[in-house]
């Protein structure tokens, strides 16, 4: 096919399609052209700024034709916090309070991870108390039950599925009850320290611990019967957002993305951290690598979670304390608090005031400058609900962070959005992104 002053003549419509019959020219300037026409009927569709079946404010940039997308792209930072900066203006024990906002609904992963970063830089890891180890897998795996009751909830909500919302967000409570039962907080805790936690489980905590699991045993089997069988659900998730293994290693997708492809990769077994590779669980996958998938994989995850749960209340049956021993290090985790919350309890003023002097001083200075870490830097990962949370943390040797960065795998998985999306249906989209389960304060750090 050529072309008589680089406009196709004779343009004529078949059954497969148009035809061009045009002489003379160049061959490359007929392709453009006849590829301008056709992108006369494409459209560019701005899907948000809003929830597609995310946690937070992002925007998806779509361009369809008729009803099928042909390209897709994420757009991020409606949500940025800043929280990665402002760590570099508070001491390593005001750490915590910003990092568990970030991806606020697995907030003690994020506590956890940047907790164990500092006590690496410290050399302490290995003094951490075996109680505040076992406490803090207790809470993150409780954690991983609440994330993926929102990502059935809010994936369920966006797809007409109100049930599967209304039970997702109902176990939830369950769970956040559990978390204010324990450090006082539903959201946003600032529980784990470095060098261990802020406290000690509350006088009732196994009997309610006991009570949480019974009740999880008794719901989890209800996702199954409303869900997996459920020919309308498994048609709108099946073969929808699909992203295959080689996919998944190419563009750095972790956690249940990357198990949907086969691969049982879990930080848990093959990096293990905060003694987990003494508790007996299961890494499920499935093979399917689409959206169905990893709607079975988180279901059994929750399996897995709660036969570790199970295993940590059985441990935590003898006391101990759940801070390390350096006083230069441990703010006073192990006090007895008052009616009005942390720090206030008659107990702590008579330890701290009644003590000495010099005890009164030295409290003041690490409550107010803070400790020392030495210069290094250093990775740590764990593995959050969503994928491989790393830390990047710098220590130039003062008592601040010279420099804080996250690897958070709502942001990486993020970027597997445009391969499972482009060249399905406008719908699809929906189903796609919230197989991801984004949080967006995870990604607008």
């Amino acid at each position: 096919m050529t072309t008589h002053a680089t406009r196709p003549a004779g343009a004529r419509e078949t059954t497969e399609g148009t035809v061009y019959t045009v002489t003379g020219g160049d061959w490359d300037e007929v392709a453009r052209e006849v590829a301008d026409r056709a992108d006369d009927e494409k459209i560019i569709v701005n899907m948000g700024p809003q929830h597609p079946s995310t946690h937070g404010v992002l925007r998806l940039i779509l361009e369809i034709d008729g009803e099928t997308v042909t390209e897709a792209r994420a757009g991020i930072g409606y949500l940025h916090t800043g929280i990665e900066k402002n760590l570099e203006y508070r001491t390593w024990t005001q750490g915590p309070t910003f990092v568990t906002r970030m991806d606020y609904l697995t907030p003690f992963f994020n506590e956890a991870a940047y907790c164990l970063g500092v006590e690496k830089l410290l050399g302490i890891t290995d003094d951490v108390p075996d109680r505040a180890s076992i406490i803090r897998v207790l809470l993150m795996e409780i954690n991983r039950l609440s994330s993926h009751f929102v990502a059935f909830a809010t994936g369920g909500m966006e797809l007409g599925a109100s049930t599967v919302m209304i039970y997702g967000f109902r176990d939830r409570e369950v769970c956040l009850d559990i978390f204010e039962l324990i450090t006082g907080l539903r959201m946003n805790h600032a529980f784990i320290r470095p060098g261990g936690l802020a406290q000690d489980l509350p006088p009732g905590g196994i009997d309610a611990l006991r009570e949480f699991v019974k009740k999880m045993r008794k719901n989890l089997p209800e996702y199954d019967k409303l869900c997996t069988g459920n020919p309308v659900f498994k048609a709108r998730l099946k073969d929808v957002g699909y992203l295959d293994l080689t996919g998944c290693l190419a563009l750095g997708a972790t956690g249940p993305v990357l198990r949907s492809a086969g691969l049982p990769h879990d930080l848990r077994k093959t990096d293990p951290y905060c003694g987990y590779e003494t508790y007996d669980f299961e890494v499920p996958t499935t093979d399917t690598c689409d959206s169905f998938g990893r709607f079975l994989l988180r279901l059994e995850e929750m399996h897995q979670s709660l036969r570790i749960v199970e295993q940590c209340i059985d441990r935590l049956a003898e006391p101990g304390p759940v801070m390390v021993a350096d006083k230069k290090i441990a703010w006073p985790a192990q006090l007895a608090l008052g009616p009005d919350g942390l720090g206030n309890s008659l107990d702590h003023i008579r330890n701290i005031m009644g003590t000495s002097m010099e005890a009164l001083i030295h409290h003041f200075k690490l409550v107010t400058e803070g400790f020392r870490v030495p210069p290094g830097q250093v990775y740590t990962a764990v593995e959050s609900a969503k994928g491989e949370l790393g830390v990047h943390l710098v220590s130039d040797g003062g008592t601040r962070p010279y420099r804080v960065h996250f690897r958070d795998p709502s942001f990486t998985n993020l970027q597997s959005m445009a391969a499972m999306c482009e060249g399905g249906m406008v719908a699809d989209v929906i189903v796609a992104v919230a197989s991801l389960d984004p949080v967006m304060g995870g990604v607008d750090r």
